[in-house]
């Protein structure tokens, strides 16, 4: 009953600000191939998923940030964001209550249900969903337009560029190494090239043993490994003692890789979150990477 009489209430405050004189507005394209169009630059944002908060962040828009979901640790100053919500629910009374002029969402991350609630609110809606390195330096360019941001937005996105562009450069020519990147071991999850850690092998001369599997992240089993038989293995940091993560391939010594000591950890959040800390997550497989290269008889 609260959330419905807010939800009018929201919706009355939506239609007066309507009828209010037009402005000339600022519009962009998301990542759905939807035009979002706000009349003033957007000074109360939502980030409705992690990677989110940090491409806001990089556009300049820290300070209008009032809201965002469970993960949002980085830059610092996010962790200070009030939560609406997790990654399994959103607190839709709470995210009200913050009078958002503008929602970032994760198409693949936030339900349909959640995402048809958020659309009944009137709310402009920008859908984030960086399938490319190219498209997370748009993203904030394009989030810098909506929140009146736009020169410090371009100035990161150079960056960004810039920083891919010299990795490329010194990595993508070499001879190519066979990697198996592991999201998870119980089950052991990895991802394909239909994700944004795919720009980073490429960037870096490495191929994905799976990355030609239909789906995004499947579940492969170890004999699929073995017979595949990667150059290099890619983990995640251990995070307790009982996290064994690419330890587990230690025994299997016909693996080449654990021949040749080449598994190598890396904090998942630099190479799978899509935003600007991708840099410095690519910089560091091209280290691991070059490093089996040198280890080759």
């Amino acid at each position: 009953m609260i959330f419905k009489r807010q939800l009018l209430a929201l919706g009355a405050a939506l239609a007066l600000a309507a009828s209010a004189p037009a402005a000339a507005g600022v519009s962009v394209i998301d990542d759905a191939g939807l035009r979002v169009t706000v009349a003033t630059p957007a000074r109360r944002v939502i980030a409705l998923a992690p990677h989110i908060t940090e491409l806001l962040f990089a556009a300049g828009g820290g300070s209008q940030v009032v809201g965002a979901m469970n993960y949002s640790d980085y830059p610092a100053a996010a962790r200070t964001v009030p939560l609406v919500g997790s990654d399994t629910q959103i607190d839709l009374e709470r995210l009200i209550a913050l009078k958002p002029d503008l929602l970032v969402v994760w198409q693949s991350g936030n339900t349909a249900r959640q995402i048809e609630q958020l659309k009944q609110l009137g709310i402009p809606l920008f859908f984030s969903e960086p399938r490319t390195f190219e498209q997370v330096a748009t993203s904030i360019e394009r989030l810098g337009a909506l929140l009146g941001t736009a020169p410090q937005a371009a100035r990161e996105a150079g960056r960004f560029r810039a920083s891919i562009a010299q990795l490329k450069a010194r990595y993508a020519g070499r001879a190519p190494v066979r990697v198996f990147y592991q999201v998870w071991d119980k089950p052991i999850y990895t991802l394909s090239d239909a994700h944004i850690i795919s720009d980073a092998f490429a960037t870096c001369g490495a191929r994905n043993v799976f990355g030609a599997l239909p789906v995004t992240a499947p579940s492969v089993g170890i004999e699929a490994v073995l017979q595949q038989d990667p150059e290099v293995i890619i983990g995640g940091v251990q995070r307790d003692a009982d996290d064994r993560g690419i330890a587990m391939w230690q025994p299997y010594q016909r693996l080449l890789a654990v021949r040749r000591a080449n598994l190598f950890r890396i904090d998942g959040v630099l190479l799978t979150r899509p935003g600007p800390r991708l840099a410095l997550g690519t910089a560091q497989l091209c280290e691991n990477i070059a490093l089996a290269r040198q280890r080759r008889p």
